[in-house]
């Protein structure tokens, strides 16, 4: 829900944005259907409004699609309007649904968007990062081959001091052989079973003694390193950040007018549907 309101708050400033373009005199004519005119802004609402899939496209070809889309509504709108299907009671009340739906947007992007200031998203972070387990991350090279007896060879020639990272590039039969079989740092969940288990219990500058095997054959573990795994930077996650912020903003407003506002729901089956719905976020 976070998601499509913070969409529809974007739609709003682009349009609040064509609305001040216009007013400054740089709203430019871009075409005309007889003797309706399509402005710039329009054109800019319009491309904020496509179907997500569309937004995919490259700026000229939304661009295009969007103006048709213009086109098209302005080929019928006197037609329509000749009708009168703008006084029809369903349109007026699709109108008076979007109208009210564009002031919640409005009063989200005021009270939830732009309210959001620096220190609250870097206090978040802080909260957040501080909340995390910390986690230990290896580094570790590792010589995988098709047989136990070739894995006690390896092992062999290790302890007679040969050079682990050399022996991964004459012997193992894994991919990154060429780089001696590094592995890089990684936490726990990363490897199967097998291999963490051992990894994990290696000290700093150890290898296995036996083999590991696993589902790709029989491997010999060297552990370069041990440390804390380094959290996040706020740079890295600032918008996830952000969002977290932005939604506990927005829930603190629908609490507050629950409070003063009476919600009532006639259907029972409505009303536990949307009472379960609303119980993950307010727990969040």
């Amino acid at each position: 829900m976070l998601r499509y309101k913070t969409l529809a708050a974007a739609a709003l400033v682009a349009m609040i944005a064509a609305g001040v373009a216009r007013a400054e005199g740089t709203d430019p004519v871009i075409a005309k259907v007889g003797d309706q005119e399509i402005r710039q802004s329009e054109l800019d609402l319009a491309v904020t409004s496509l179907d997500p899939q569309l937004q995919r496209m490259p700026d000229e070809q939304k661009r295009a699609a969007a103006l048709s889309a213009v086109i098209d509504v302005k080929l019928l709108l006197k037609d329509a309007e000749k009708e009168g299907l703008q006084n029809d009671e369903t349109f007026k009340q699709r109108i008076a649904f979007l109208t009210e739906r564009e002031l919640h947007n409005a009063y989200f992007k005021k009270h939830v968007i732009d309210a959001v200031t620096p220190e609250e998203v870097k206090a978040r972070y802080d909260k957040e990062i501080a909340a995390i387990p910390p986690q230990e991350e290896v580094k570790a090279r590792h010589i995988l081959v098709k047989t136990e007896d070739e894995a006690k060879a390896v092992i062999k020639e290790l302890d007679a001091g040969k050079n682990f990272a050399e022996l991964a590039k004459a012997k193992s039969t894994d991919p990154n052989k060429d780089e001696g079989g590094d592995l890089g740092y990684f936490t726990k969940g990363r490897m199967v079973p097998e291999f963490e288990t051992a990894a994990f219990a290696l000290e700093k500058g150890a290898y296995t003694k036996t083999p590991v095997k696993t589902q790709f054959g029989f491997h010999v573990i060297l552990v370069e390193d041990k440390r804390p795994q380094a959290p996040p930077t706020l740079e890295q996650v600032e918008p996830q950040v952000r969002q977290l912020v932005m939604r506990d903003r927005y829930l603190e407003l629908l609490n507050s007018a629950k409070e003063s506002t009476a919600v009532e729901i006639s259907d029972p089956a409505l009303k536990k549907a949307y009472d379960e719905a609303g119980k993950p976020q307010e727990s969040k």
